[in-house]
């Protein structure tokens, strides 16, 4: 079961564009990766800029609508992710309990769709189009 484990770091909503962790912070973060990587269920993780570096892209009246960072009206922003690949729920949890995350940081846990939950309908549209990925 693949899981992604999205990192909400408290106070990253207001970031400025070129805030960057301590070393400490990064130190604790590459530790906890390599266990990750070590245990074999490590997939890919990313950190993320700031979104006062990013911009939206809305859909009003159907038209694509582009607006710069940082976003006035969000209060939690990601600031990365690792996408691993467990046996349970319960095992996800476990992991991200073990991150060296600061006291204001949230890490939500979400399962990825794999083809095969699918209704057979969408599974044959899937492969009628070609699958991305497997």
């Amino acid at each position: 079961m693949r899981f992604m484990m999205l990192m909400i770091p408290g106070g990253y909503a207001q970031a400025a564009p070129d805030v960057m962790p301590s070393a400490e912070a990064v130190e604790g973060m590459m530790k906890y990766n390599h266990e990750l990587k070590k245990a074999g269920v490590l997939l890919t993780l990313d950190g993320l800029h700031p979104p006062s570096a990013g911009a939206r892209v809305s859909y009003k009246s159907g038209k694509p609508v582009v607006t710069d960072g940082p976003f006035a009206e969000v209060k939690e922003v990601l600031g990365g992710y690792w996408v691993i690949d467990v046996r349970s729920r319960e095992e996800a949890i476990e992991w991200a309990r073990r991150c060296p995350a600061g006291e204001d940081d949230v890490i939500e846990i979400r399962q990825v769709f794999e083809m095969s939950e699918f209704p057979e309908d969408v599974q044959k549209v899937a492969d009628r189009l070609g699958r991305i990925k497997d």
